[in-house]
């Protein structure tokens, strides 16, 4: 991303604060997408910013819906090597490509690959330097192949997220997560969903633009962070709204009407 797209973003995010304490600290970030307008650029992006060279930031990566090669060439346009962050463990991936849950109605058992996930997510966190375990940031690609993975049951994807948010207060992590929105009936959306919109300290939602496509604009982002002004200890809601352009290497972010 340029300086100008990613301060945009940035500021949306609470990103343009310091790097230490991370700002999503102890968060959960909510980022719905549709299938026609990807919301990936925005959990790259805030990937890229968690493995700072200047932070002591590590990032758990749950991979449902790409392999590591992906990733790693995704990040590696934007100038973030996660191959030397692997080896420098600051990024951890799990690659749930295969993962399928046992079914049957005995709802989660211990031997469900959910459960195992969340256990390895616990053991890599507790394994951590004291300093990095409390700025983890968890990171899950997507929660509706994760409900794929669990023979459709979105009540082991909630009782897993539910699980994760555990760890954003016993161990003040952040958790991202993207889901695919219009996959769902505006009747028959999932209780997952709806409880990561309530949950979600920001949420994120790239649509198409309502006038339709545009060789100029891709989408739009609209970006609502119930951030917590720590300075003054008051809450406030912010709420921002801005086009963008995917391009190879960059994505531009602008306000409708400028030029992106």
């Amino acid at each position: 991303m340029n300086q100008r797209s990613s301060n945009l973003l940035d500021e949306a995010l609470g990103l343009d604060q310091s790097i230490e304490p991370w700002p999503l600290r102890g968060r959960i970030v909510a980022i719905e997408d549709q299938v026609e307008t990807s919301g990936s650029f925005v959990l790259h992006h805030i990937l890229k910013r968690s493995l700072s060279p200047n932070s002591s930031n590590v990032s758990i990566f749950i991979a449902f819906s790409q392999p590591f090669s992906h990733y790693d060439r995704v990040l590696r346009k934007l100038g973030c090597n996660l191959v030397t962050q692997r080896d420098n463990n600051r990024f951890f991936f799990f690659d749930m490509l295969m993962l399928q849950c046992p079914g049957g109605d005995e709802g989660i058992s211990p031997e469900c690959g959910l459960i195992a996930l969340y256990g390895k997510i616990y053991k890599t966190i507790v394994a951590l330097p004291e300093v990095s375990s409390k700025n983890v940031t968890i990171i899950i690609d997507d929660l509706s192949l994760m409900e794929v993975a669990a023979n459709g049951s979105s009540d082991y994807v909630l009782d897993f997220m539910h699980y994760c948010r555990t760890l954003t207060t016993e161990f003040d992590c952040s958790l991202i997560a993207l889901n695919h929105e219009d996959i769902y009936s505006s009747a028959d959306r999932p209780t997952f969903l709806l409880q990561m919109e309530y949950l979600a300290d920001i949420l994120i939602k790239a649509e198409p633009l309502a006038t339709g496509l545009a060789s100029d604009v891709h989408g739009q982002l609209t970006v609502l962070n119930k951030g917590m002004n720590y300075r003054q200890g008051s809450s406030r809601n912010k709420i921002s709204n801005f086009h963008f352009k995917v391009k190879e290497n960059v994505v531009e972010c602008f306000y409708p009407g400028s030029q992106g």
